[in-house]
């Protein structure tokens, strides 16, 4: 792989650049109108404009992704994480341009990358799971039998999401609409999709994750655990490996 195009901006895709060029890789930045001046398109050996500042009009556009790392002849694509990085059909457009996901494969994404589709994966094993609804809503009034069923408070979350992005605690039912709809819209404009869920609040929880890390070579290892219940919006602040 002699050039990746990095699908990322700010302190994510300088990290991948750095790493890219001390193995010799060249790299290609994509950046919207709002981050022409910013340090990782200085960086990069090349960059290309994908459209105006609001990310559903340049990062999220897929085909402008794929367009500009043809047309810089980049043999691979690194999300990064955010934007496109947990999207399966944009990794499945990649390979089907004949360029290198740097990443999972669409199947995975498509799995695990979902938050519905990730529970209806693990249901069929037994595993225990907060209670909730398991299919993708937008309608205000199936939400709030949903919410009455299983109790206050509740969390509506993206179903696309990640990051804390597309999350609402709603402690009762009458700020349930309002809630709903900021959601809806903040998950449709981080990740190009509306759908929320909702499932029981938890507070105050333990956050305990076990990474695994696989290659294409059929080599996998875990990374043992981390902690990472220090959180601020949903979003981790400090994780304990």
């Amino acid at each position: 792989m002699k050039k990746i195009l990095i699908a990322n901006r700010g302190e994510i895709a300088l990290r991948i650049m750095k790493t890219a060029q001390k193995m010799g890789i060249k790299t290609v930045a994509v950046y919207s109108e709002v981050d022409r001046h910013s340090p990782h398109v200085k960086f990069a050996d090349e960059a290309v404009l994908l459209g105006p500042a609001p990310s559903s009009e340049s990062y999220l556009v897929m085909e402008k992704v794929i367009n500009a790392a043809k047309g810089t002849g980049a043999d691979g694509i690194h999300p990064g994480y955010g934007f496109l990085s947990e999207n399966a059909t944009f990794a499945q457009m990649v390979e089907d341009n004949e360029i290198t996901f740097i990443g999972p494969k669409p199947h995975a994404i498509k799995v695990m990358g979902n938050k519905l589709a990730a529970k209806e994966a693990v249901r069929d094993y037994d595993i225990p799971m907060v209670p909730g609804i398991e299919e993708a809503i937008t309608d205000v009034t199936l939400a709030e039998k949903v919410a009455k069923e299983i109790g206050f408070p509740i969390l509506i979350k993206a179903s696309a999401g990640g990051g804390g992005k597309g999350m609402r605690v709603v402690e009762n039912l009458k700020d349930l609409p309002e809630q709903m709809q900021r959601a809806i819209s903040e998950a449709q404009a981080a990740f190009g999709d509306g759908s929320v869920f909702i499932e029981k609040y938890v507070g105050s929880p333990r956050h305990i994750e076990i990474q695994v890390l696989a290659d294409t070579h059929g080599n996998i290892v875990h990374l043992f655990e981390r902690e990472c219940s220090v959180q601020r919006r949903h979003q981790k602040v400090v994780e304990e490996a």
